[in-house]
Parts: structure tokens; sequence; C-alpha cells
């Protein structure tokens, strides 16, 4: 038998050709794989703080505003012209110190032609008005050369012992004054008074429904009326109670539950629910789970991390 010669067609020839490069194409592919190291994890940086014990106090601040209960009017003792006028608003006035001298109206028309009659006669009808107390002159009435009449008044003057603070108590607060009549009042130049409550007036405000409470003070140096003083009402003291800065606690969008990202070796922090207390100033009480001093609690960096998460500590 004589062998047969197989001819192919070209387009058969050119199908074979393109279906192995296309395996091959395949295979080189799966050979490549992008290189990525699993083991490489990023790390947000923050810093940490721990627990205090000691005293935590719950305060409220209110404001005291000074004022002088008492004035006192200078008046005129007579009918006459005013000759020397020896004061000036604000000026220091003490007991006794002369302030007027008056010249009564007789002694004007008729002391020369007196005099005059009779030279052993002396009448002057000179009258020194003097300071009835002590303090600072808050207005003045009459200018010398003024006439002045008899019980005219000539000038004011604010008794500096009857400074007191104001202190507009809320009613609902009033239950927490008997253990606050010891009161520390800090003036707006950073001085700190100290005072103490004596006497609540018997009217309430019907709007604000506040009580105003009369706080005597201990001060050397004069204190301007209408002068605004910071007050800190305490209302509760626990002592030797766990606290944290208010960065470190937590909280959700409603506020009912509230949590801390702990440290539980050098690089992971883990979310740990509280329960807090009192809060005062920038401290919070943390009443439950009991924290130690020696934990590590994220202060910043600490808003947005999962249960779970890997930090560096910055200092």
């Amino acid at each position: 038998m004589k062998g047969k010669l197989i001819v192919l067609p070209l387009f058969a020839v050119a199908m074979i050709f393109f279906s192995c490069k296309s395996e091959k194409a395949k295979a080189d592919t799966a050979e490549v794989k992008p290189e990525t190291d699993s083991t490489e994890t990023s790390s947000v940086p923050v810093t940490v703080t721990s627990p205090v014990l000691g005293s935590l106090g719950d305060t409220v601040e209110l404001n005291a505003t000074s004022a002088f209960l008492l004035r006192t009017y200078v008046k005129s003792s007579a009918n006459g012209y005013l000759q020397l006028v020896d004061a000036e608003p604000g000026h220091y006035i003490t007991k006794g110190q002369d302030m007027f001298i008056v010249k009564t109206k007789e002694a004007q028309s008729l002391g020369n032609t007196i005099l005059s009659l009779d030279s052993s006669f002396h009448f002057t009808g000179i009258i020194h008005i003097k300071s009835p107390v002590t303090g600072y002159v808050s207005q003045l009435n009459s200018r010398t050369g003024d006439y002045v009449q008899d019980g005219e008044q000539l000038a004011t003057i604010t008794d500096t012992k009857s400074l007191v603070f104001i202190l507009a108590l809320p009613y609902e607060l009033k239950p927490y004054l008997a253990e606050n009549r010891q009161l520390n009042l800090k003036l707006p130049d950073g001085k700190i008074l100290e005072g103490r409550v004596v006497q609540a007036m018997p009217t309430v405000d019907s709007v604000s429904q506040t009580q105003n409470h009369m706080i005597r003070v201990n001060s050397n140096t004069p204190i301007p009326e209408n002068l605004v003083a910071k007050v800190r009402l305490v209302k509760q003291v626990k002592e030797k109670t766990i606290a944290l800065p208010k960065s470190a606690v937590l909280s959700n969008e409603t506020q009912t539950e509230f949590w801390v990202m702990k440290m539980t070796d050098s690089t992971t922090a883990v979310k740990v629910m509280v329960q807090k207390g009192m809060e005062s100033g920038d401290k919070v009480e943390i009443l439950s789970p009991r924290l130690q001093p020696a934990d590590k609690i994220l202060l910043t960096g600490n808003y947005g991390l999962a249960d779970t998460a890997k930090v560096t500590i910055i200092k």
C-alpha cells in the first residue's frame, strides 16, 4: 500500500498555532503572583494617661456682686452759704473730718453790722459740717458759694464697713448652702477672698427664681461696688475615688454608653465599657470597672478606634 499525504487547510494550521500560544500565556500568568506582605499593618499614634486616685467634688459656679448696704446723707444744719467744700466724688473721708463750712444767712447779712456796734461780741455765724461716718463720697450735690437750706442734702457717703457680696442663689440649690457657709470668692484680678454667708433676703425673684444671700468678706484693700466675683458651691465630695480626664472617656451619640481604650500591651488597645459618676472640671469619676493607677488609658488619638486597635505611643 502506498502512503497517503494528508494536507491540512491553512485555516486549521492557524487555529492550532494560536491555541497553543494562548495556553502558554495562561500558564505564565498563573505563575506570576503579586508580592504582598501579610505582616505589614498600620498603627495610630496616641498618647496615654493613668487613672488618678483621690478626692473629687461636684461643684457649681455662681456669681456674687459687691454692694454697699448703707449710705449716709450729709445735710446742712442751717440756712446759709457754703464758704468751703472740702470733698470730691470718690474721695475717702474719715469720721469727724470737715466736709463743709456754712456761713449762716444772718451772719452774711448782719455780721459786719453787729461787729461794728460791739466788737466784743464774737459773732461769726460759721458752722462746720463734719462727716458722720468713714467711707467714700459717692455723690456731691453742692459747690462753694451755693445757698443751702436747713436739712438740704449736701453729699452722700458709702459706708465701707457695710460692704457685702450679693449671691443670687437658685432656690433649688438652697439645701447645699448649709455646708457652704464659708466660701472663697475669686475676683477678676485673680485675688481670692474668704467670705461667710450671713443673711438671706426674704424675697425670691419671680423670673429667675433666685434668692439673694449676703456674704461678708475680709479684705484690707478697698473693693469697688458692682464688682463680680466667682463663687464655687460644693454639692458633693467623694474621697479615694478613681478619675480620668474627660478626653479619655468616649461615648455614643446619645451619651447612653461610655467606654475607654485601654492598653493591653505596648501596641494594642481594647475597648472597655465603663460607668461614669460625677464630673468636676476636666475630671470624670469612673465607677466601674475598677481601674488601677498602673493602667494605661488612651488620652488622644482614641476617637474612632476599633475594639482592638494597633497603636503607637508617642511622648
